[in-house]
């Protein structure tokens, strides 16, 4: 790939094909997960394993505790001079300057960018954000070891900002939740575009070989969701597909400081979808009551009050059947949530009609190789099971694993948990139609065991943006 105003591709790309992997120059676990993450490979576990020093970062064991040392040493130190821990954006920064006076702005000869020639838009940055910045300056100057190099307050601006508008959100190992941040200098080369040719995933790597030499980096991975041409710009997404066209160039232009003009925003296309219905002045009527809803839909969840969440979502649907359409993005919200929802709470019949109707929504509005639409497929069809409809099931988690080997890959754990549940579902559809009895029994003694529970509690944070929102 050479850059061009972006990315560009050298030779002819085919779907699933990895145009790059990178690791990343610094990255943290999120404040809210620190307790719950491992801070070297970003793996939950129920049981982690406290830094002795510090008493901050946790490990998955002694492996994960040496791979990660090196990043660690002068942060451990850190923290116990300053005697409590800073913010996730003054840890990345910390980190990221630790790293640059060691061993430079470029690391590697596959590094495309030095951090120096990276965009901070600290100009552009509003009022309100500009205090949080400010506020970020002073807790690093507080934090920045007076045995380290020093560093001038432009230098920890250009990072701070760098990080504000590149830090890409890192993900847990089944790519199923936001739990940290990093920085990837070639993937800030790669440019934005609404309908992309290519999709970004983090694979986590592997730490728990025996032999070190069989160990992999975390990485991002830049994969390809359909043939391009050599010549042709490499682009991604940086935020989800499923809001109107307006609303995406607004969450461009605060997030990322620029005015999208891919064809999809010139032409508002799908746009007419998001918000269809009939007749037209109830549409908008119930549009609106959506919208507020949806906002205490979102407070409820967020306390984890899940009853109310239902009775919310319930009390909605109610209002917009029969006038939105299955593409409305309003009614598609209510439908992921409760689909979501009514699962964890065991609801599953009624969870997977909701769920069978946000995929038939999702595939009318997505690109077909959608990274979102493979997981929204697969966690229906994991719904589907659970209510026992096993046709169905089978069905969606052979079509979810169809999309998840283009933007996942197979190595990845979460595509290597839907080739099980692949094989355990055709099995599963032979005995049920061979004997239905049989295969009843046989389902509620597998059903204790919960084997396909790929997700636990609902939760806020799912990977929908590429970058961290601020």
């Amino acid at each position: 790939m050479v850059q061009l105003r972006g990315l560009r591709a050298i030779k002819e790309v085919w779907a699933g094909d990895v145009l790059f992997a990178e690791p990343p120059f610094a990255s943290v676990v999120f404040d809210s997960h620190a307790a719950c993450i491992c801070h070297s490979c970003f793996r939950r576990q129920e049981k982690l394993q406290r830094c002795g020093q510090c008493r901050f970062a946790q490990y998955c064991d002694r492996t994960c505790q040496r791979a990660a040392w090196e990043e660690h040493k002068q942060e451990c130190a850190a923290i116990k001079s300053y005697g409590k821990v800073p913010n996730e954006n003054v840890r990345l920064a910390a980190r990221i300057l630790w790293r640059l006076d060691k061993d430079g702005s470029v690391v590697s000869d596959t590094q495309l960018t030095g951090l120096d020639e990276l965009e901070d838009h600290i100009y552009d940055i509003s009022e309100d954000d500009l205090k949080d910045f400010k506020v970020d300056i002073h807790n690093f100057l507080d934090f920045w070891p007076r045995s380290s190099k020093p560093h001038t307050v432009d230098n920890v601006s250009h990072i701070l900002g760098v990080i504000n508008c590149n830090g890409f959100m890192v993900s847990d190992q089944r790519g199923l939740q936001a739990v940290g941040v990093g920085l990837f200098p070639n993937l800030c080369l790669v440019n934005h575009d609404c309908w992309p040719n290519c999709t970004v995933i983090l694979n986590n790597g592997n730490q728990s070989a025996v032999d070190s030499m069989y160990h992999s980096q975390k990485r991002i991975e830049l994969r390809a969701l359909g043939k391009i041409d050599p010549g042709e710009e490499v682009t991604v997404s940086y935020v989800d597909y499923l809001n109107l066209s307006e609303d995406r160039r607004r969450l461009l232009k605060q997030q990322y400081f620029f005015d999208c003009t891919c064809e999809h925003c010139t032409n508002k296309t799908k746009d007419d979808l998001k918000m269809a219905g009939v007749p037209e002045e109830t549409v908008k009527e119930v549009t609106e009551y959506s919208r507020t809803m949806l906002e205490k839909m979102e407070k409820a969840r967020i306390e984890a009050n899940y009853n109310e969440v239902v009775k919310i979502c319930r009390e909605c649907v109610e209002k917009q059947e029969n006038v939105l359409a299955d593409t409305h993005i309003y009614q598609l919200r209510m439908w992921s949530t409760l689909s979501e929802v009514l699962s964890y709470l065991q609801f599953f019949e009624e969870a997977a009609t909701f769920a069978r109707k946000m995929v038939e929504g999702y595939l009318k509005l997505y690109h077909p190789n959608n990274a979102q639409l493979g997981m929204a497929t697969m966690r229906a069809g994991v719904t589907h099971w659970q209510a026992g409809f096993i046709e169905i099931a089978h069905g969606m988690i052979c079509k979810a694993y169809a999309i998840l080997m283009i933007t996942h890959g197979p190595t990845h754990p979460i595509t290597k948990d839907l080739e099980a549940m692949r094989m355990q579902t055709e099995m599963e559809l032979r005995m049920f139609k061979q004997n239905e009895y049989v295969y009843h029994s046989m389902r509620e003694a597998a059903l204790k065991n919960q084997p396909m529970r790929m997700m636990a509690e609902p939760v806020a944070e799912s990977i929908k943006n590429l970058f961290r929102r601020k």
